[in-house]
């Protein structure tokens, strides 16, 4: 008998500590452009898309089944676990099991898994997790800010903890967790939404003409795929803030020709774009910011177009624009981006005046 009641007490045990929960589970809050069409096989896709994640165990596990765009693409994720960010890990062909902790000590745990490349670099499908049990996560912020953008606002070139810059792939050092947009939002207790791809532009893109952002913006993966709409409603944010014109002013990798910058296009393109915004989200405010990558003659054209930019819509009855232009150049990165050092300037920089604008 006794031995009957140890192994049936074994089996209660691991049956305790043993489970797995799928993605439609309620414990689970999610943050980011994310695909449900398949509630239980989420794609997640765009930069800094967000699971967070309360448990209890001494192990977490993550099921993540990657696109693999592009033949040998992949994707990083960013991992903070009770407010430590620990770093990221990257999904592997013909793997979807990741052990993002062991050996804890008991009680709940608090873990975010967020995806630190782009939506250009594919989308991961989100399976589950294994750990003991699943507890209510902590409540969302109800503050909400949009950050549209490029490869800035993507967090390129921010990571070279593991590999240096300009070794093995373009996005080697995305992390979009350590970029200023989810860096203002933690200090904010905000949700951030990043709406970003790496070399687009307002009327053109780094090195090619087309989809700029207007054109992807409305399509949930960023891309010219218009069969999975992004659900506005779905993420209402109180602060939009359009960060933009960097890759209008490139002169691309000079393999292809550049026509000379149309600052008709440009601003015509960026004001129907902000219409398209203001369509979406009627109450929300709306910051232009300028690129802190520009040399001080690109920058003070765009700096100039920005000013104008917002003149004109105010002109036309919007009432709650704002600009803001760095005080300084961030480019210490990666193919002359802004490193980490450079995000957590620039969002020192960005503090102040959201706090100002948003009375928070």
């Amino acid at each position: 008998m006794k031995l009957l009641l140890s192994v049936f007490h074994l089996l209660l045990t691991f049956a305790l500590f043993a489970q797995t929960f799928l993605p439609s589970d309620p414990h689970i809050r999610t943050m980011g452009r994310i695909d449900f069409t398949n509630p239980d096989k989420p794609k997640i896709s765009s930069s800094a898309s967000t699971l967070f994640i309360r448990f209890t165990g001494a192990e977490f596990k993550i099921y993540l089944q990657d696109q693999f765009q592009n033949g040998s693409d992949f994707n990083y994720f960013a991992v903070e676990l009770d407010g430590q960010y620990l770093g990221r890990f990257f999904t592997e062909k013909g793997k979807t099991e990741y052990t993002l902790a062991d050996s804890l000590t008991p009680g709940s745990h608090l873990i975010l898994i967020s995806k630190a490349t782009e939506s250009q670099n594919g989308w991961v499908e989100f399976l589950g997790v294994t750990c003991d049990q699943l507890l209510a996560p902590p409540p969302a912020p109800s503050r909400k800010i949009e950050f549209i953008g490029n490869s800035i606002t993507c967090g390129m070139g921010v990571d070279t903890k593991d590999i240096p810059c300009g070794s093995k792939n373009w996005f080697d050092q995305h992390n979009a967790y350590l970029a200023y947009g989810p860096l203002l939002a933690r200090r904010m207790d905000a949700e951030w939404l990043l709406s970003s791809v790496s070399g687009i532009g307002v009327y053109r893109n780094w090195n090619s003409d087309v989809p700029v952002m207007p054109q992807v913006y409305d399509n949930l993966y960023l891309d010219e795929n218009q069969s999975v709409k992004w659900d506005f409603s779905s993420y209402t944010p109180d602060l939009v803030t359009v960060c933009l014109g960097t890759n209008d002013f490139s002169d691309g990798d000079g393999t292809k020709y550049r026509a000379p910058l149309d600052s008709a296009k440009f601003v015509s393109g960026y004001l129907s774009f902000l219409k398209t915004v203001r369509k979406n989200y009627p109450k929300a405010k709306l910051l232009l910011i300028s690129s802190p990558m520009l040399d001080e003659s690109r920058g003070k054209k765009l700096n100039s177009w920005l000013t104008v930019i917002a003149s004109e819509s105010k002109k036309t009855g919007e009432s709650q624009i704002y600009t803001y232009f760095y005080g300084s150049r961030y480019f210490a990165g990666c193919s002359s981006h802004p490193d980490r050092a450079d995000q957590f300037r620039m969002a020192d920089e960005l503090e102040p005046v959201i706090r100002k604008i948003m009375k928070w």
